[in-house]
């Protein structure tokens, strides 16, 4: 039972490496690797709006709450 497992194991390895190498060398992998970087940059945009929107919102709050006192 043991070789059977490690058989199954080295061969999803092997087609795991195969599978990367022809990510990073098939054809079209220049596109996938571009958008890839454009997802990247898309999602830390999208994560910066939220962050300045979040801070933005609490700030006004507090200050509007400040003044009416």
């Amino acid at each position: 039972m043991d070789i059977k497992n490690k058989a199954k194991d080295e061969l999803e390895k092997r087609i795991h490496e195969i599978e990367n190498y022809i990510a990073k060398r098939g054809v079209g992998s220049g596109y996938l690797n571009k958008a890839q970087r454009i997802q990247r940059n898309l999602n830390l945009a999208l994560a910066v709006g939220a962050v300045v929107t979040i801070a933005g919102i609490a700030t006004w709050a507090l200050l509007s709450n400040h003044e009416e006192e």
